[in-house]
């Protein structure tokens, strides 16, 4: 395999977009079709795309992607599915923000580093529909690559049900490739989504991984991309059944509180967020994860 590994990272990037592009259809369509039940008479929303752009030290092209979020709809009230793929060369700070382990083989004497991946974030109108996370990605420097990501729900009202098909859903798609992957990467999960200073998880967990490079490039792609195909069939059937559900302002307060967690996480813990902070990428594009409206007692 090439050092540089151009076709891989081709692939890789033409990957996220395709995933990308099926999951903004499939939400644009769940709002055009919400003719029933709480928010059903507001217009249906749309995604607005804008390019992003990484800005390197040195002022040179280091990439950049799409974001396409959608606010205001009768479904989501804010969600965000976006893309990059960027490019160029990482400080310390950028390496120890990047990844789960520490000391990135051979990045001192050659820093170079490619990135590509798709992150959504979706805050729901219903308190009834849980709020939802999914990224994967891919990165390469000259002397590694390797892959992470996963997804999480995080409802405010939660319901047993829900949170077993999300993550049976997660299970199918991961068993084909070694049974022993699910209940690795949901504890991994449980660890990484778990909020120290409240002493509890964000949500009802999911799948994670980082850092996985097996050795087996093709295996370890293959592996990310049913992370991927995961997430529409685990969570629309969810909006599906919870978005014509009667919702009141006691149901609305506890979502505002639920989503102060969200932002506590985001902002305080998450890998994602400091990495893209620290690389330079576009802040709005980074931070937005973030919630649209949120409280705190």
């Amino acid at each position: 395999m090439s050092t540089e590994m151009n076709t891989e990272k081709q692939r890789a990037s033409a990957w996220f977009k395709t995933l990308r592009d099926d999951i903004v259809a499939s939400f644009e369509a769940l709002e055009a079709s919400h003719s029933e039940g709480p928010f059903s008479e507001k217009e249906p929303g749309a995604f607005e795309v804008s390019e992003t752009t990484r800005t390197s030290d040195d002022g040179s092209d280091a990439g950049g992607g799409l974001m396409s979020v959608m606010r205001g709809g009768r479904v989501f009230e804010k969600v965000g599915v976006n893309i990059s793929t960027v490019y160029g060369t990482l400080g310390e700070r950028a390496q120890n923000a990047m990844a789960a382990r520490k000391g990135i083989p051979g990045m001192k004497d050659d820093p170079r580093f490619w990135a590509s991946g798709i992150s959504l974030v979706a805050h729901m109108r219903n308190p009834h529909v849980p709020a939802v996370h999914m990224n994967t990605r891919m990165f390469w420097t000259p002397h590694a690559w390797w892959f992470g990501g996963g997804s999480d729900l995080n409802p405010c009202i939660e319901y047993n049900d829900d949170t077993a098909h999300f993550h049976a859903q997660q299970q199918a798609h991961l068993d084909p490739h070694d049974a022993a992957l699910y209940p690795k990467l949901k504890a991994w999960a449980d660890e990484y989504f778990f909020i120290p200073h409240r002493g509890r998880a964000r949500g009802v967990g999911g799948i994670f991984m980082d850092d996985r490079n097996t050795g087996d490039w093709e295996a370890d792609f293959a592996l990310t991309q049913d992370i991927g195909r995961a997430f529409l069939p685990a969570y629309v059937p969810l909006v599906e059944r919870r978005r014509v559900q009667p919702c009141d302002a006691e149901d609305r307060d506890a979502q505002l509180i639920h989503r102060g967690l969200y932002a506590e996480y985001n902002l305080v813990y998450d890998r994602g967020t400091k990495f893209g902070l620290e690389t330079g990428h576009d802040a709005n594009a980074v931070l937005m994860s973030l919630p649209p409206l949120a409280k705190w007692i």
